[in-house]
């Protein structure tokens, strides 16, 4: 008997000590549990909700594998023993196997619900406006406050530029079928819907170059719907934008056409 404690003993410590030290360093890879560093202000909100809800499955996961195995342990039929009285049901065990779980799901939900509401929040007061077209099977970006654009296709990738710690609002547009805008370094991702306008806002705080992709089936090439985000300063954006205008790319891009002084090109 004292064996098998011993042994069940290291089971729960093999399966809780990982477990307790992903909780101890958001900055690791192993904290953040699979996630990328984050790169906006909002993606230490994504990183603690994912934290809590493995913290909270593994807690759960520990005592079910604890009570089963304990159960199997102490309550296993022995040479001798006689047939156990069987018994037809436990009103409070019933009344405690649905109360627990509920309120379980019920944190879930709050907590989910609580920073949901506070990253899909618009509040409007972004510094500058990105119009994100999304066609197949390439990015046009259409900086607004700016009146200019840029756009790729599958072979030449275009590049988002952003200036640092500067909330930037997005306005996610498509004119033909379902896309999804994601990048990966800032937590986000968002669907691009064709006759709807979807809205999200970050701000990005870590300067470097990051990759975005379409992160919904949207027909043959859709592995090749890429794009690159440059986050710099402020001084390197409006070089950025001022080259955007030298190369005559004022107006709006839609679907690969682009409107410039109101003529279609």
């Amino acid at each position: 008997m004292k064996s098998t404690r011993v042994r069940f003993g290291a089971l729960i410590a093999a399966v809780a000590l990982p477990m307790l030290l992903t909780g101890c360093s958001k900055d690791s890879s192993l904290g953040r549990m699979g996630f990328p560093s984050p790169a906006t202000k909002e993606g230490p909100t994504i990183i603690t909700l994912w934290q809590g809800s493995w913290i909270a499955a593994g807690a759960v996961a520990i005592l079910t594998w604890g009570l089963m195995i304990w159960a199997i342990v102490v309550y296993r039929r022995r040479e001798g023993d006689a047939l156990p009285a069987q018994v037809r049901y436990n009103v409070p065990l019933e009344i405690a196997y649905t109360v627990i779980p509920l309120v379980m799901i019920l944190g879930l939900f709050f907590f989910t619900a609580k920073d949901q509401t506070a990253l899909t929040k618009v509040t409007n007061d972004n510094t500058h406006t990105v119009n994100v077209e999304g066609w197949r099977w390439s990015w046009g970006f259409n900086y607004v406050d700016e009146n200019v654009f840029d756009a790729g296709t599958p072979a030449a990738r275009p590049v988002l530029w952003l200036p640092v710690n500067e909330k930037v609002k997005f306005v996610l547009s498509s004119p033909d079928v379902n896309h999804s805008f994601w990048i990966p370094a800032f937590l986000t991702k968002m669907d691009v819907i064709p006759g709807r306008h979807n809205t999200f806002e970050v701000t990005p705080d870590k300067l470097g170059t990051f990759s975005g992709k379409c992160a919904e089936l949207c027909g043959a090439y859709h592995s090749r719907m890429l794009f690159d985000v440059k986050v710099v300063s402020r001084a390197d954006y409006d070089a950025h934008i001022a080259d955007l205008k030298s190369r005559g790319q004022v107006g709006q891009v839609e679907t690969g056409r682009t409107q410039v002084a109101g003529a279609a090109q």
